[in-house]
């Protein structure tokens, strides 16, 4: 299995530029070091963890009914209903820091963002699995936003054909949903706490 590493997760002060495509092939991924002041992530941070209405979300797993290993919440315009894994995510209105980061994203992207999804990951036991953010509602080579506060954790990216891995913190374009899967892996690692969130365009 062909393997690249990238050490450029989620730190917010790391002084260079915008790196250019990470991705070998099919897909679009660029990263944004020092996209947010060390002042600004750790305002920002205190605020998602303490002012965020997260919620413990669950699926069926081999029949049987098992909680997520994170909790979530759904944010973003008020007719913006999202699904995913047979959950309903009920949508809360903009807080005045959600709004910060989106715009802070939209200026720098040129795009209009409509929602937000937020992952909070209380420590090394709390993972997600390899997906792709790939429903109908994103339509075809949907944008994510992608910025994460807190603790460094692993971002895996692989291809859906060969299975070439790459791992890093990203802003995903083009095909990549649809050719690449992404994961953040569990850690035995002793980890502090993790807000992730992905702006994404719903129709």
């Amino acid at each position: 299995m062909a393997f690249m590493q990238l050490d450029l997760f989620i730190s917010n002060n790391q002084e260079q530029g915008l790196i250019k495509n990470l991705l070998p092939k099919d897909g679009v991924v660029e990263i944004y070091p020092a996209f947010f002041t060390k002042e600004e992530s750790e305002s920002l941070f205190n605020h998602l963890l303490n002012e965020i209405e997260w919620q413990q979300d669950s699926m069926k797993f081999y029949g049987k009914q098992v909680n997520l290993p994170r909790l979530t919440a759904w944010y973003g315009e008020s007719m913006k209903q999202y699904s995913y894994s047979g959950i309903d995510m009920n949508v809360k209105p903009w807080t005045e820091e959600l709004l910060f980061i989106k715009n802070r994203i939209e200026k720098n992207s040129g795009l209009k963002f409509t929602s937000v999804l937020l992952n909070f990951y209380r420590d090394g036991n709390d993972s997600v699995s390899w997906h792709r953010d790939n429903e109908k509602v994103l339509r075809v080579n949907p944008v994510i936003a992608s910025v994460s506060f807190g603790a460094t954790r692993t971002f895996k990216f692989r291809h859906i054909d060969d299975h070439s891995l790459v791992r890093m913190f990203v802003l995903m374009k083009g095909e990549t949903q649809h050719k690449w899967e992404h994961t953040i892996p569990k850690t035995s690692r002793q980890v502090d706490q993790r807000i992730g969130l992905t702006f994404r365009i719903l129709f």
